[in-house]
This record gives C-alpha cells, structure tokens and sequence, in this order.
C-alpha cells in the first residue's frame, strides 16, 4: 500500500506545481519523503531572548521582543529614502534602519504592537541600531521562528530568487510533519530503538527540523545517524554472510616447490608485517571459503611482493593468476619485476596491455588456455572477452578504486569457480573510511616498510629560495641521481596563477642545459608511444629529470631517484602529495621531498603544508585529509556499486557511531544471517525501501 511520504511533492500545500518543478530542479526533491530527509546543514539559536539592556554593538545575531513604539520615513527617493522604527522593550530602546521594501515595510508595521527581531546590533552616531533585521509577529500561531533552533538548508540562487528561500522551506516542511502526523512509522526495530534508548523515526525528525534544544538536537542527530550508517553496514555485512555461506572458495592447501624456492632465493628477507599477511592469506585459501581480502600497504611497503608469493600458492595447488594494474606502467614495472625474481623457478609470467601486438596476444592466449602461462600481468586488456585462462584460481586488483565494479565483475568470471580475490591500494584509507567502502571485504595492512629504507626528508621553499633548490639539485645529479619535477597543470590556467607544466619544462631544459643534462617529460596527453619513450629514458637512467604532472603518481619504481620536486604543492590533496612523494626514498640513498609554493597561502593549505613536513606516516596523513577534506566522491566510489550516499553522517567526526552501527549490525546477522526472524521483519523492509539491495554485488569484490 503506497505511503502518503510517496507524494508527489506539488500536492503538499504551500508548493504547487510551479515550485514542485523548481524544487525538483534544483535540490531533486520529488515526494514527501525526499522533503522529510531534506535535512538542514547547520542552526541558528533563537532560544534566547535578549533585552536591550544586554545589548552590546559587536554581538552576534541575537533576538529581541518589545514594541514598535514611532515610525519615521526619511527621504523620498533613491539612496537617501529610509524607514526607521523606535523599537522598545521594559529595559531600552534602540533603532531599526531599513532601505528596501520601505513602502511595504511600513504599512505593515503597527506602533504598540508586539514583534520578535532578529538581527546584528551596530552603533551609528552613538545610537544602538540594526539595519533589516528579520521581523516577526509575536503570536501564537508563529512558533516555528520564535523561541527554537532555526534549521538553515541548503538552497541555490534560483530558489532564493524566486522568492523560495530558507522560512518558505522550513514552512513547508512544518505543513508536511502536519500532514504526516500519524503517518510517520518506525524504519528500525522496536527492540533495537529501546536497546539503543533512541528516538523514535517520528521524534528524530521532528527534532532535526525543528529541535526544542541543543540536547534534543542531539539525541535526533544520533538516531538519523546511526540508521544511516547501520543500514549501510548492514547491507555490506549482510553480502558479505552471503559471499560466504553460497561462494565455496577453491581449496589450496599445499605448499610447493614454487612458493618454497623463491621465498629461499630472496634477495632480502620479508617484514614481519609482509609474514602476517602472508599467513592471513594462507589462513582464507585452505578455509574452504572464497577469500576476498584488501591489502592496504603504504608505497614501497612490499605489497606486490605478497601477491607474488599468493600467486605461487596458487601453482603449487595447479591454479594460475592474474594481477591487473590501473596503467601499463605499473603492470610492466610488476611483471618485470616478477620476471626477474621467478625466471630461474620455472614459473612462466606473460604481460597483456592495450600496446601488447596481435601476435603475441595470440601465443598468451595460447598459454593461457593451455595452462603453460602461470600468473598474467596486465591493465584492464585482462578482461576481454577473448582472454580465457584454464583454471584461474587467484586474482589481484592494484589500486582498485580505478576500476569499476563492472569491470571487475568481468575479471571475476574468467574462471569456473570464483577466484580468490586480493584487493591491494598503496592509498592508505582511514579505518571509517575502510569501513564503508570495502566493509564487506577481510582488512589487512603492511604497516613497516622494508629494513633500510630511510625516511624521505621533506622541507617547504617557495620562489626566494629557487635558486638554492636548484644548486642542491644539480649537485644530486652531479653525484649520480635522478630528479622528479611535478606540476599540478598541463595547460595554463586563466583563472589560476599556478605554475604549469609547459612553462614549467620550458623553464627547466634553460636552467639545466643539455647536453649537459637531460630532461624527460611524461603528461596524460601525450600519445602512448612518446610517454612510453620519455618515461623509458628516465627509468633506464638516460635522463636525469622527470618533468610531470601526477600521472607519475602510481606506478614509477625508480630507486635512483632521490629528489622529488612538487610544483604549487597547495594545490594537491594531502594523500597525493604522500604518493608523489613515495616515488623517492625506494633505494638505499637519503632522498628529498621539497613542496614548492606561493608566498600567500591559507590557513588549510599551510596546515597540509606542514603536516608533510612533520610525518611519513601515510595513515595518520589519511585521517588529516579526510578531517580537512571530508570523503568528497572517495576515490571514484560512487561507481563502486556500494551504497555510500550519506546525508548526515560524517565518516571524519562519527567514527564512533559507524563502529557501533557496524557492531550492533554483525550481531545481528550472527544471530539472523538471512533476517527472517519476527523481530527482523522491519529491517528487511527498511534495507529494500533505502535501495540497499538495488543491485546485486555480493559476489564482487
């Protein structure tokens, strides 16, 4: 039976169908219900009412009540024409000024009649005043902006323009909790609303438009948080209980030869952190379930190395597998490296990219369907139709959040049972933040980089101190090392005074002339073939400097060099100027990460700024940026195929709330894993109506 919340919004009186149209437009409300989660962003305190006695000029907006006591027009027209009105209450008076709808203004004002004002006091000529404050009668059938916390929307200028601004939004939507009256049923279960000592659906929402108090506002916020964030890990939890009780994972108990020769042949020995992965690996694929595991690590951390050593697990179990980088970079720079660690352990690695030639795409295929290729390194040229393996038991996606969900969902049907599945990203993600996007999926973090590696140094410079950077620089090179350069533009800006790459290269082949020097440059539009030989040059050791925009962000493994120079360093988000940065510091030899910018920054740039220069960690730089930033679309998610949309949770400040939402969730499911008891009836409904379950991707990583 249809609820009255799936109105369409131009019957709800005081809209029509003229600002049904322009509210759907502008802030896609279409139905009551999409008006009721319409929630304001912040709130003005209008509990207090001050007397003019406590008035101070300088005081923040505040709220009077008294009588309108003389009405003054002054001017007849143009600039100088102005109302004034004597306001005054038992403790003073002080004077309203208004310019605009003067006309309008003072017929409606009333001497002796009672009005509550709301507006910031100023002195002029030594007289207390406010100009155009907000002017309100005081009745009784007015209590929506008398005496509460005002909840201010979001809106647009056309909305305001039309007359439709905050009071008319808060109006209609104090009709629509008039008209719900009774019509407001509970989305959670009773038991869980007693056990949590919550608002009820109704109170929250009546709390959260119109609060009583802050402690009111309190308790709706927390309720319509916690449901939020509840149903969401409840949807994930719940795929995840699915993936797990229908997916039988591929059994691979053995340890071989592949896996025990190379581990004897490395050329370093493993961190102990690479060892607990290793082994929370080992521990999914002989549990008889389909493993489906992040690997978050930060850059250099070893987490390839970890795929490796899966992939040879894989081998000696007589599966083969995959690894699938975002560019073919990364996925030359894994397969070389794989390549040189395995070639003398008779295991048979091959590269697909989109540059692979017909030819030998067809002697991989071949490979593949006749089980002589092992683990196949490529981009997404791994999921095209014609690419078919014999029995592909393990998978790898490098830096997921590049690929969508469908794309992945192709990768996952090239074998006949579901492939183990690894999720690696050298991004390291806020645990609240990990906690959504990948809640369905195992966490594990490589968080020790290998023995030897030193700290990259970091310092902040700006244009005074150019030419010393660039003496410094010279002087790395004349010692045998490579430099980064790293611009944020490719193409000058007109509306940004930001260095650009094109100046910017111009500027570097004059300063370090060759053929003294020489100095490569890679960018995302240049075609294939030039990025590939510019990029080749640097990496082979023929080039000493790297000039880029942050194309070179994932994927460039060059341990010789030490010096990494980022351009307009402001303009870059804190967790990419970690991974810029992690492109340096890969050998042995002291490297330098120098943040280059303007004289004139602001107070969040300067704070990034020095956050870089105090810390290496990558994780705690995550947890500034998603304070400072807040998720914003989270790496590409919202093509994740997760449901992310929050309206009032904050995954920077309600860490808390999210995981006791996800606790409350998985005990739950533990207890009811398909929600078919009784007391769980409610919470299936409320799963469907949100569209949790829209899309079926509970056999997707």
């Amino acid at each position: 039976m249809p609820s009255i919340l799936d109105s369409d919004i131009k019957y709800l009186p005081g809209v029509g169908p003229k600002r049904a149209e322009l509210l759907t437009s502008e802030l896609n409300i279409k139905t009551f219900r999409d008006l009721l989660l319409f929630f304001p962003f912040r709130y003005i305190d209008r509990t207090k009412i001050y007397s003019v006695s406590e008035v101070e000029p300088g005081m923040s907006y505040i709220q009077l009540r008294g009588k309108i006591t003389k009405i003054t027009q002054l001017g007849d027209k143009g600039r100088s024409r102005r109302l004034t009105a004597t306001f005054t209450d038992a403790t003073g008076s002080l004077e309203l000024i208004f310019f605009q709808g003067v006309k309008w203004i003072k017929e409606w004002l009333k001497p002796h009649n009672e009005y509550i004002i709301f507006g910031k006091p100023t002195v002029f000529n030594q007289v207390l005043n406010m100009v155009h404050p907000e002017i309100e009668a005081a009745t009784e059938e007015n209590p929506i902006y008398v005496g509460n916390m005002i909840g201010v929307y979001p809106s647009t200028e056309r909305l305001r323009n039309s007359g439709f601004g905050n009071k008319q939004i808060g109006r209609v939507i104090a009709t629509l909790l008039k008209q719900c009256e009774g019509s407001l049923n509970e989305t959670m279960p009773l038991y869980l609303v007693q056990q949590k000592k919550m608002f009820s659906f109704h109170e929250a929402v009546n709390n959260i438009h119109f609060p009583k108090d802050l402690r009111a506002l309190s308790s709706a916020l927390y309720r319509l948080k916690f449901e939020e964030l509840f149903y969401l890990q409840l949807s994930l939890l719940k795929q995840k209980s699915y993936r797990e009780r229908v997916n039988n994972g591929i059994f691979m108990p053995k340890v071989g030869d592949s896996f025990n020769d190379c581990y004897k042949k490395l050329p370093f020995e493993l961190t102990n952190a690479q060892k607990r992965v290793v082994k929370e690996i080992r521990s999914d694929i002989v549990s008889g379930r389909q493993m489906n595991r992040l690997l978050q690590g930060d850059v250099g951390s070893g987490k390839t190395m970890v795929a490796i050593l899966t992939a040879l697990l894989a081998k000696d179990n007589g599966y083969q597998s995959c690894v699938m980088a975002p560019t073919e970079v990364l996925a030359g720079q894994h397969f070389r490296g794989a390549q040189k660690l395995l070639g003398n352990i008779g295991v048979k690695v091959a590269l697909l990219t989109g540059s692979t030639k017909k030819k030998e795409r067809k002697v991989i295929s071949e490979g593949l369907l006749n089980g002589e290729i092992d683990i196949l390194f490529g981009t997404h040229a791994l999921i095209e139709e014609s690419v078919q393996f014999l029995n592909l038991g393990f998978a790898v996606i490098d830096e997921q959040h590049r690929f969508g969900v469908d794309q992945r969902a192709k990768l996952w049907s090239k074998g006949e049972k579901m492939p183990h599945i690894l999720v690696m990203t050298a991004t390291p993600i806020p645990r609240t933040l990990a906690m959504t996007l990948y809640g369905d999926l195992d966490v594990s973090v490589i968080d020790e980089l290998p023995p030897g590696r030193k700290p990259v140094k970091t310092i902040h410079s700006n244009d005074t101190q150019r030419e010393r950077i660039y003496s410094f620089m010279r002087e790395k090179i004349k010692s045998g090392r490579q430099i980064f350069i790293v611009y944020p533009l490719i193409k000058e800006s007109e509306t940004m005074d930001y260095k650009n790459l094109q100046q910017g290269y111009m500027h570097i082949i004059e300063e370090f002339k060759a053929p003294e020097y020489v100095t490569a440059v890679v960018h995302g539009q240049q075609k294939n073939e030039d990025k590939a030989h510019d990029m080749n040059l640097f990496v082979t050791g023929n080039a000493n400097i790297l000039v880029s925009t942050s194309v070179i962000e994932v994927g460039v493994d060059v341990p010789n060099a030490s010096v990494m120079m980022i351009e307009s360093a402001e303009r870059f988000g804190l967790s990419q100027l970690h991974q810029l940065r992690g492109r340096v510091g890969r050998g042995s030899d002291e490297s330098w990460c120098i943040l280059m910018t303007g004289h004139k920054l602001s107070k969040e740039s300067r704070h990034r700024i020095e956050l870089m220069c105090s810390t290496n960690d990558g994780f705690e730089l995550a947890e500034a940026d998603l304070r400072m930033r807040g998720p914003g679309d989270m790496e590409g998610t919202m093509q994740s195929g997760l449901p992310v949309d929050l309206r009032l949770s904050n995954l920077a400040k309600d860490s808390q709330i999210l995981e006791e939402a996800r606790r409350v969730a998985a005990d739950i499911l533990q207890e009811d894993p398909q929600l078919e008891n009784q007391k769980n009836v409610q919470l299936k409904i409320s799963l469907s109506l949100l569209k949790r379950e829209q899309r079926d991707y509970s056999q997707i990583s």
